[in-house]
């Protein structure tokens, strides 16, 4: 199953992207040649573009406190690779698109060979653009557009897509053939990119998809819920993002929708648990990271990393993890030659801190399991259960053409 133009070009309006561009440097050293013929060269830049402020700060704290550990396991605590030392800087994008495209050109100017980052979709297309032009490896962080997929020879992403979602949401329902699936969002392009990502795989497996769109605007949700559960789904897929969620959950709780059908959304990051109101125990999460869920040592090693800095891991902890784990194998194994590099990654099977790890070599996909969650109350406070684990080339984005 292919994924098409048409649907990426979807994913891509859902992000609001534009696109920018810079001129291409000269041709850099090849791996091994920097200093005299056969040694490895002293330091190699790495330039993290993240959001360290802006409305995904937390997000990219996240981020951020990842990567430090997963530098720190793939080089064992050096922070070199075959005697190669990592000089890491880091970049604030402030969510900010034009800002996060100058931070780039200007590391690229200066001879930078890897940017990695961001938690913003619009933003990571711009950077894979910089990346392509100009012949630099970039490794993009949370940002979840699926139009990253295959975009370019030069560009991959450490963490899940949205195509990855929809997938995950598809496996509450055993079979999916002949039943219907509703999305509920926002008439917007989020809503409408969600939209064409559940067409696109929940279609594909056989189920029937239709929507109730809301207007951007509106503050009474009441019609809508039941416009909802006059469609009689088998399946809700909610994408609602901003300030009106809370309300929008009430709606539905209070019209019954949860007794219609199983209604799936994301789990956010632990910040948000709190938020669903009283829908909070009857909403299916699609989770893209459970803490503790893959067990593995890799996983273990970070959470060890992050809690010694006072921190806890969190939904985009493993992407930063991973995002490190990614730029030193692209070093151990292409130096400072970046097609190297990118030859190095695709097809890169690799334990990371969600279990096994795969760079699919035709497109960039990062296939990687996926969770199944629910809130429950304990001491008045709301907390994730794993249901359970969805292996990941069950919920594999289709192949980008």
């Amino acid at each position: 199953m292919k994924a098409t133009k048409k649907f990426l070009m979807a994913a891509a309006l859902a992000t609001g992207l534009a696109v920018s561009a810079c001129a291409p440097t000269t041709g850099g050293e090849t791996a091994g040649a920097a200093g005299e013929a056969g040694s490895a060269p002293e330091s190699i830049n790495v330039g993290i573009v993240y959001s360290e402020s802006g409305p995904l700060a937390a997000y990219g704290a996240a981020y951020y406190q990842g990567l430090q550990a997963g530098i720190d396991y793939a080089t064992e605590g050096t922070g070199e690779v075959n005697g190669t030392k990592l000089n890491l800087t880091y970049h604030d994008d402030g969510g900010d698109p034009d800002k996060a495209v100058n931070v780039a050109k200007d590391l690229i100017g200066k001879d930078y060979k890897i940017l990695a980052g961001t938690v913003v979709s619009g933003i990571a297309l711009k950077l894979a653009e910089q990346a392509e032009q100009n012949k630099v490896l970039y490794i993009s962080g949370p940002a979840a557009t699926d139009a990253l997929q295959g975009i370019n020879d030069y560009t991959f992403r450490s963490g899940r897509q949205s195509l990855q979602d929809v997938a995950t949401a598809g496996t509450f329902v055993d079979d999916l053939k002949g039943k219907k699936v509703v999305v509920f969002g926002q008439d917007n392009a989020f809503g409408q990119g969600n939209l064409a990502a559940v067409k696109a795989v929940l279609g594909e497996q056989g189920a029937e998809v239709d929507d109730v769109l809301v207007p951007e605007d509106a503050t009474e949700f009441t019609p809508f819920a039941r416009q909802l559960i006059d469609a009689k789904p088998d399946l809700v897929f909610v994408a609602w993002a901003g300030a009106t969620s809370g309300s929008m959950w009430q709606a539905l709780s209070q019209q019954g929708a949860f007794d219609a059908a199983p209604i799936v959304t994301g789990l956010g990051d632990a910040a948000t648990f709190g938020a669903y109101g009283p829908a909070s125990d009857k909403i299916s999460f699609l989770n893209h990271y459970f803490p503790g869920a893959a067990g593995n040592d890799v996983e273990k090693a970070m959470i060890e990393s992050v809690e010694a800095e006072g921190k806890k891991a969190d939904l985009f902890t493993p992407d930063g993890f991973v995002a490190g784990q990614m730029i030193v194998q692209a070093v151990k194994e292409g130096g400072t030659d970046v097609d190297a590099m990118v030859t190095a990654l695709e097809g890169y099977t690799f334990e990371g801190p969600k279990g096994e790890t795969t760079v699919r070599a035709s497109d960039h996909a990062l296939v990687q399991e996926m969770y199944q969650a629910k809130l429950v109350e304990q001491g008045g406070d709301w907390v994730p259960e794993l249901i359970k684990a969805i292996p990941a080339d069950a919920v594999a984005p289709p192949e980008a053409k």
